[in-house]
């Protein structure tokens, strides 16, 4: 949705996108070259990546780290993974914090390491390894590929910050302002109940907030080089931030999962945008 969301805002048409898929260890490398102009996909935000691959421009999901097993295993917690054989994706910040988080324990591990997501999935479920580590909000997705997912449980433990975002090329600037304000709009719309539905009405509100967010006050789209109406058009053709977030991986989904720290901050969550303004 994030790439439909950037092409309504540039061509105000949401098919206009080439999609390059990657793995987790070379989606950096396809990003610097050129290759890619945004890598829109589950990053997480560190220090270090931001000094060294790009600029990160804003967090549309926030997650951590845990810990899928079979039921089979008979462990309740993390804390009782001593000895397993731990499942998981090169290239990312997974490795790095299961290390921290077992030698902070005194517990020992093997790894079971592999470039693709769907190797890790087919391994674990193949039983070459005890335990399956990624963000939660991945865990649930891959729980629904298992041969008997309902034969799998996510322990309680998160044991780490993982919060996900796009980034672009250092330097490059323009596609760093309409990355970046194409999250916000998302999330300023569903703050100001702007949505795919009521948008065509909402043109006509007397609300100076809903007038900048849409383009019928101000210039602001022709700051960043885009139309005065990229937001109106983002909102027409794949919703506000809740309704892609209901639509991919909400509750009535398969992954089933609840806004949580995702909600907006006037609801008890962390998503919190600039003004439009």
């Amino acid at each position: 949705d994030f790439c439909r969301a950037l092409a309504a805002a540039v061509f105000n048409d949401d098919k206009a996108v080439k999609y390059t898929p990657l793995s987790a260890k070379v989606r950096f490398t396809a990003l610097t070259s050129g290759e890619v102009d945004v890598l829109p996909r589950n990053t997480t935000w560190t220090m270090s990546r931001d000094a060294d691959f790009g600029e990160f421009i804003g967090v549309n999901y926030y997650d951590g780290q845990g810990f899928m097993v079979p039921t089979s295993l008979g462990v309740s917690s993390a804390l009782e993974l001593d000895g397993a054989a731990v499942c998981t994706n090169t290239g990312t910040t997974t490795e790095l914090n299961v290390a921290d988080y077992f030698r902070a324990n005194n517990l020992n591990y093997t790894v079971v390491a592999f470039e693709k997501a769907d190797e890790v999935v087919s391994a674990y479920d193949a039983g070459r390894c005890d335990v399956y580590t990624t963000d939660r909000s991945g865990l649930a997705a891959q729980r629904t590929k298992l041969a008997k997912p309902d034969d799998h449980i996510v322990l309680p433990e998160i044991i780490s910050k993982e919060p996900l975002g796009p980034l672009v090329r250092h330097g490059d600037s323009q596609w760093g302002d309409i990355g970046r304000w194409t999250l916000n709009c998302m999330i300023n719309a569903e703050e100001a109940g702007i949505t795919q539905a009521n948008v065509g009405d909402m043109g006509t509100s007397a609300d100076p907030n809903i007038k900048r967010i849409l383009g019928t006050e101000g210039d602001l789209g022709a700051k960043i080089g885009l139309d005065n109406a990229f937001c109106a058009n983002i909102i027409a053709a794949v919703g506000n931030y809740g309704e892609s977030y209901d639509r991919n991986v909400g509750p009535d989904t398969p992954l089933k999962l609840e806004r949580g720290v995702n909600a907006l901050w006037s609801k008890g969550g962390l998503l919190y945008a600039p003004p439009q303004r």
